[in-house]
């Protein structure tokens, strides 16, 4: 596994389970010349469970990212490897990464994807909600206008949507989800692979029943609208709000809706944006 050519691997660790973690990842963090890792002495308990001592840590997580670019090409212009780990699953996947694979890419250092656990993944293989196509949100943003913005855009897609929430949050994301999407199944999976790991199901125009008292690690899966029928007025309108966002003419906009909402043509669209436009 060692070689004299600078390689990053990108090592996808348990999100709670130790039987999760592969023999290659494991390989992979055992030979590695360093590690980066978002939690240094989380990741050095999880080698030590794995039986790895010895290893050196540099962390990198998101308020260091970039400022670490820096060190690590300067590691791998001596023809060093490493490995990059984040608490849990799979790196980059709302976790920090994204630059330093970035820059090793553009800096000729090659980068290998050691794959394994991964939450959104995770979450829609054991909900029972339509697995794909789907869009990954990760976490999402800290004010109520981005959160419905962001709900109501990549709602139009008609795609199952995943993201993390803080369980301090989640009752009012919910209610959010339902003002930016309308009614639609939801699972939130909460402490995936571990002991307590529990789905819970809803809609959510029932988001008011979800209990406050929900604790760990809580990945929320919302299904595609349910076709039932023509589209109402109203949730043709948030589509067109949510449309206009994109600055497109007003013809390609009613196309575009008209496609997705049964019962309207392209021209009835139209007149609604065009109205919405006045209004505006």
């Amino acid at each position: 596994m060692h070689s004299t050519s600078p390689i990053l691997w990108v090592v996808a660790t348990p999100l709670g389970n130790l039987g999760d973690i592969s023999s290659r990842a494991a390989e992979v963090l055992s030979s590695a010349d360093i590690i980066f890792a978002e939690d240094t002495r989380r990741s050095g308990k999880l080698l030590q469970s794995l039986g790895i001592s010895g290893k050196s840590f540099i962390s990198l997580h998101e308020h260091n990212e970039e400022k670490r670019i820096e060190k690590v090409l300067e590691h791998f212009a001596q023809g060093g490897t490493a490995a990059m780990v984040s608490d849990a699953g799979t790196p980059l996947m709302s976790d920090p990464g994204y630059r330093v694979v970035r820059a090793c890419r553009e800096n000729g250092v090659r980068v290998v994807p050691v794959p394994g656990p991964s939450a959104p993944v995770t979450a829609l293989s054991g909900c029972g909600l339509p697995p794909y196509p789907f869009t990954f949100l990760g976490f999402l943003p800290r004010k109520d206008g981005q959160i419905r913005r962001l709900l109501e855009l990549h709602g139009q897609t008609g795609a199952t949507i995943v993201f993390f929430e803080r369980k301090s949050r989640l009752r009012e994301t919910l209610h959010l989800a339902y003002e930016a999407l309308g009614d639609r199944e939801f699972a939130i999976c909460r402490e995936l692979t571990k002991d307590f790991e529990e789905f819970i199901y809803g809609t959510l125009a029932d988001w008011d029943e979800v209990s406050e008292e929900l604790r760990g690690e809580i990945t929320v899966v919302v299904g595609p609208p349910v076709n039932e029928g023509p589209v109402s007025e109203e949730d043709v309108i948030r589509m067109i709000d949510a449309e206009m966002a994109s600055g497109d003419k007003p013809k390609a906009i009613a196309r575009r809706i008209a496609e997705k909402a049964e019962g309207w043509t392209a021209k009835a669209v139209y007149e609604k944006v065009t109205e919405r436009k006045m209004d505006s």
